[in-house]
């Protein structure tokens, strides 16, 4: 059974926009080799992201978009997740994968997220330790 995983905003973006280790998550869920997963949310962060960070203009943001969505499956999460009172938008990364039942979540938040370890039973682990992980 293919890991279920979910990529923080962060990842996504830097997986979009340079050929690093996020780059290497993302290709994993295009070949099919894990199960990616996305919410509306992070979608929407990804976009301002793309926009205000990477400068891609509407055209690009568009097929970036569109790309994203024809390898990681959209869900519909609830917003009703408060775990994380320090960054309230990190739990709807929580919240994503928990309803999933995610493997992983694949994240560069070195403040909030990665500190957990683990939640839920899911594991939290940046790119190169995922990487790590998924090729043993």
């Amino acid at each position: 059974m293919r890991p279920i995983v979910v990529f923080d905003t962060n990842v996504l973006l830097s997986g979009i926009g340079w050929r690093s280790n996020p780059f290497r998550c993302l290709e994993l869920a295009r070949r099919g080799i894990i199960e990616g997963v996305i919410c509306l949310e992070i979608l929407e962060e990804l976009t301002n992201k793309l926009q205000q960070k990477l400068k891609f203009p509407e055209t690009q943001v568009v097929d970036t978009i569109a790309d994203i969505l024809s390898f990681l499956r959209l869900v519909t999460i609830t917003n009703t997740l408060n775990f994380l009172t320090t960054d309230p938008d990190d739990n709807i990364v929580l919240e994503c994968a928990v309803l999933v039942n995610a493997s992983y979540i694949v994240t560069g938040d070195k403040k909030h997220l990665l500190p957990l370890g683990s939640y839920e039973g899911i594991v939290i682990v940046n790119a190169t330790d995922f990487l790590a992980l998924i090729s043993n």
